[in-house]
């Protein structure tokens, strides 16, 4: 009684296809398998020494932002 059979976890599987459409459940998988893919890239990274980390991350900042303008904002008084 407290245990699902297969009939119930396939019937539960139809309602949620139903409900969402399996448009939606193909994009939050390939999302999930992105995050998944970020997240083991981040600790692969976290074994760098910082120094490392920082210069690495400032070369891919300064080829990405080229076509950046910096400015600075300032407050009325």
């Amino acid at each position: 009684m407290g245990t699902f059979s297969i009939w119930h976890w396939l019937i539960v599987l139809l309602i949620v296809v139903m409900v969402f459409g399996t448009k939606k459940l193909k994009n939050l998988g390939s999302d999930l398998g992105g995050a998944v893919k970020g997240f083991k890239d981040g600790m692969k990274e976290g074994g760098q020494p910082a120094d490392a980390a920082a210069t690495q991350q400032v070369t891919q900042n300064t080829a990405a932002d080229k076509a950046t303008i910096d400015v600075e904002a300032k407050q009325k008084s």
